[in-house]
This record gives C-alpha cells, sequence and structure tokens, in this order.
C-alpha cells in the first residue's frame, strides 16, 4: 500500500499507529522492519514507538544506509576483509577524491595519466569544486547500478570524453577504497543491492520480516528501491509513506519517480497494483498558509498516479484558521537578506515577536546559510543554525587541508 500524506497530515503518526496494531494483534516487532531517510528519523520513529507500546519491544526502525551496512556486515567475506568494513565520512572521501585527482594532473603533465581527462577540463583537477563533481558523478553511477566499465560504454554511445574519464577514475577509486577495506555511502548500497540479487541472500531476505513500513519515500532512490523490492517485493506485506511534492533530494540521488510507479514496482499478490490511501487533514499550517502551499503544488505534474487521489492529496483540510503569506522581490541578493533583516528586527522590537519564535528558509543551505547568517548578524538579529543544515565537512573543525 502506499499512503500519500501532504504536510502536517500526521504521516509519521499513522506509521507508528499501524505498527502498534501489527503489535497488539501478536506480530512479532522482531519481524517488523521500519525504514526512513535520515538518522533524526529513525530516531524519532523509535522513540515514538517505543512511547506508544509502552512496556512492549518495540521493531527495528533504522535508515536504508544503516540496514544495508549490517546486510554488508554479515556476508562480509572473512578471508578478503580480516577487519570489518568502514564507512569513509564525507570529509574522508573529500580527501580521497581530491588526492587521486591531483595524482592523475601530476601524471597527465608527465604524459603518463592512466586516465585522459578531456583538456579543457585538465586545469580543474585539484579544484575543490571539480572533485565536488566528481564525487557526484560517482554516486550516480552507483546508484543506478553502473560500473566503470558500464558507464565507460555509455559514455561512448553518448559522445561524453569527460564521462569517459570519469569511468576510468572510478575503477581507480574503488581499487583505493578496497585496498584501504572502506566504502563509502553509495558503494555501500550498491553492495547490498548486488548481495541481495544472490539467490540464497534473496530467500533469506523474503522469510525475515512479515511487513516492512517506510516512511519518507520520496526520498528514496534507485538503488534503495532494488533493495527494497528484495526485502518485500513479490505481493508480501509492504506500506509506503511519502509526498511527492516533497521531494527535494534530487542532488543526492532521491528519484520522485519511485513513489510515483510504487503501484507499477510493488503490485499485489494477484497482480493487480498496490492498494493507495490518501491522508486529507492538515493538523500544522492555518488555513492561509495552507491554501497558498497548494496553489503551489497544483501546479507541479503528477503523473502515472490516479487523478482522484492526486487531488485529495492536494486539496488538504486545515483544522485551524490564522497565518499570513506576503511575497516580495527585490532586485539583489543583498537587498534581500537587508529586507529579510528588518522584517524581523521589526516584528521582534514592534511586534514582540520572541526571536525563537522566527525563521528563515533557504533553498541550499551550503551555499545560501553564510551569507544569511552573516547578514542576519550583523543587523543585530540573533542566528542559531541547525547543525544538520551545515555539512560537517563544512565544519571548521574537522574540514580536510
Amino acid at each position: 500500500m502506499l499512503v500519500l500524506a501532504g504536510p502536517g497530515t500526521g504521516k509519521t503518526t499513522t506509521l507508528v499507529e499501524a505498527v502498534a496494531r501489527r503489535v497488539r494483534e501478536g506480530a512479532d516487532p522482531e519481524r517488523l522492519l521500519v525504514l526512513t531517510f535520515s538518522r533524526k528519523a529513525a530516531v524519532e520513529l523509535r522513540d515514538r514507538m517505543a512511547a506508544r507500546l509502552g512496556g512492549a519491544s518495540a521493531p527495528r526502525a533504522t535508515t536504508f544506509h544503516s540496514y544495508c551496512y549490517a546486510l554488508v556486515r554479515a556476508h562480509q567475506d572473512v578471508d578478503l576483509f580480516v577487519d570489518p568494513l568502514r564507512l569513509l565520512s564525507g570529509p574522508e572521501q573529500d580527501v580521497v577524491v581530491r588526492e587521486l585527482l591531483a595524482g592523475q594532473a601530476e601524471l597527465a603533465r608527465e604524459g603518463r595519466a592512466f586516465v585522459r581527462w578531456p583538456d579543457d577540463l585538465r586545469a580543474c583537477l585539484t579544484t575543490r569544486g571539480f572533485a565536488d563533481e566528481v564525487r557526484a558523478v560517482l554516486a550516480r553511477s552507483r546508484e543506478l547500478g553502473l560500473g566503470p566499465r558500464a558507464l565507460g560504454e555509455f559514455a561512448e554511445r553518448t559522445g561524453r570524453p569527460d564521462w569517459s574519464a570519469a569511468a576510468g577514475f572510478l575503477a581507480e577509486y574503488l581499487d583505493v577504497l578496497d585496498a584501504q577495506g572502506v566504502l563509502d555511502y553509495a558503494e555501500l548500497v550498491h553492495r547490498a543491492v548486488l548481495l541481495a540479487g544472490r539467490p540464497e541472500v534473496a530467500a533469506e531476505l523474503a522469510g525475515q520480516y512479515d511487513a516492512v513500513f517506510v516512511d519518507e519515500y520520496q526520498d528514496t532512490d534507485v538503488a534503495q528501491g532494488r533493495l527494497l523490492g528484495a526485502l518485500a517485493g513479490g505481493g508480501r506485506t509492504l506500506l509506503a509513506f511519502g509526498d511527492p511534492d516533497q521531494s527535494i533530494y534530487a542532488f543526492r540521488g532521491a528519484d520522485v519517480g519511485g513513489i510515483l510507479r510504487f503501484r507499477e514496482d510493488f503490485p499485489r499478490a494477484d497482480g493487480r497494483p498496490a492498494d493507495m490511501e490518501v491522508l486529507t487533514v492538515s493538523r500544522r499550517s492555518g488555513a492561509a498558509l495552507l491554501a497558498a502551499t497548494r496553489r503551489i503544488t497544483g501546479r507541479m505534474p503528477l503523473t502515472r498516479l490516479p487523478a482522484r487521489a492526486v487531488r485529495a492529496h492536494r486539496e488538504l483540510a486545515a483544522v485551524r484558521d490564522g497565518g499570513r503569506v506576503e511575497a516580495y522581490t527585490y532586485p539583489t541578493a543583498g537587498a534581500e537578506l537587508d529586507n529579510v533583516a528588518d522584517i524581523l528586527r521589526r516584528a521582534h522590537l514592534e511586534d514582540g515577536v520572541p526571536w525563537r519564535e522566527m525563521a528563515v528558509l533557504v533553498r541550499a543551505g551550503g551555499r545560501s546559510i553564510p551569507g544569511v547568517r552573516r547578514a542576519l548578524t550583523s543587523a543585530g538579529v540573533p542566528v542559531e543554525v541547525d547543525g544538520d543544515d551545515i555539512p560537517l565537512r563544512h565544519e571548521p573543525a574537522v574540514a580536510p587541508c
């Protein structure tokens, strides 16, 4: 079953209640699995299920990556790896990629390059921006199940010499990780999917759980969808909760097509498309704010889902009034920040709104938050940035040299 749940409709509460009902009806909590996108969400789910079930043991709630790590560890070849495989942190992966690129730049100058980057890219090999782009290509390739050979063949068919060089870089990168006994997050999921494709492992996974629940399904990628098929495909019990209008992690490989294809990708045991339910009451936002957001989402196409379900998903009912929506445009980014600071100061000084009841949302944290923080602080507005919005590798204490 797919449950479409808009903002504030009680998606997580519904998931917790569905799990609690199964446990009350006699289900073994050890045979229930709850998967979600982030560590923070997994902790919240565990706490809420434990509180709801009281003294009963709660089912396992974990992220896709944590589950993949446990699966890979459980089937690790002890002859190849004496020590457990270790996950690369973001800063460590940055260092590995940049060192390999620097080595390739040096070999290119000497005319001994194994990976031949196009001439117009060679001057970029030692820059942080290019390293970030290469990391993204590596991650997307593994999420799509592409190895060095498949990526190279695809590059040849499409006439992309840069992707052909990336294929060679991927091969060298994977050799280095294997030699060090480490994995990055994309490679972790890729190996878990390969494991799940083995007949003996697939049979083990198929009989491991009576029901699988997935929160924030719109944030999953292609590889995670394939893993879920091994865990709960073939008509087994699977409940996925999500909102395709909130799919915002495409830069991390999230594929909104996963939730749009869910009914066909995970059919019922009798072959019919999966069932679908819609949560239609928003308990978070006032009517004015809800109406504004619904006008925006109404312009976003949602193909492959029944039109009636999409209408119900977007025509949410509000349980409380209030709220105000205003839109401003400014000629420059600097003018925008100055006026944001002015609005916040007026709300505090003239209307008495506490600082802690104000929030500033930005589209891209890594690029936008530093400038916003400087502008607001210089205007006398106290700022507290959520730690989750600052990549660990950008923190001064851990940033690689």
